[in-house]
C-alpha cells in the first residue's frame, strides 16, 4: 500500500493543515509549485543542451585516417 490510496492523501492533508495551518499552507504550496516548475524548466534546458551538443558531433567532418 503506497500514498497513492486517497484517505493516505486526506490524511496528509489534515496533518499538514493542522501543523502548518491555514495562512501558510498556501504560500508553502505556492512555493513548491514554483521549485517544482524551475526544476522541470532546467531539466528541459539541460536535455535540450545535450540533444544540441549531440548533434554538433554530427556535424564536424570525420577524421582522416594516415
Amino acid at each position: 500500500m503506497g500514498i497513492e490510496s486517497p484517505v493516505h492523501l486526506l490524511f496528509i492533508a489534515v496533518v499538514a493543515l493542522v501543523v502548518l495551518g491555514p495562512k501558510k499552507l498556501p504560500a508553502l504550496a505556492r512555493a513548491l509549485g514554483e521549485g517544482i516548475r524551475e526544476f522541470r524548466q532546467s531539466l528541459d534546458a539541460g536535455a535540450q543542451d545535450a540533444e544540441l551538443k549531440a548533434g554538433q558531433g554530427d556535424e564536424q567532418s570525420p577524421r582522416q585516417l594516415d
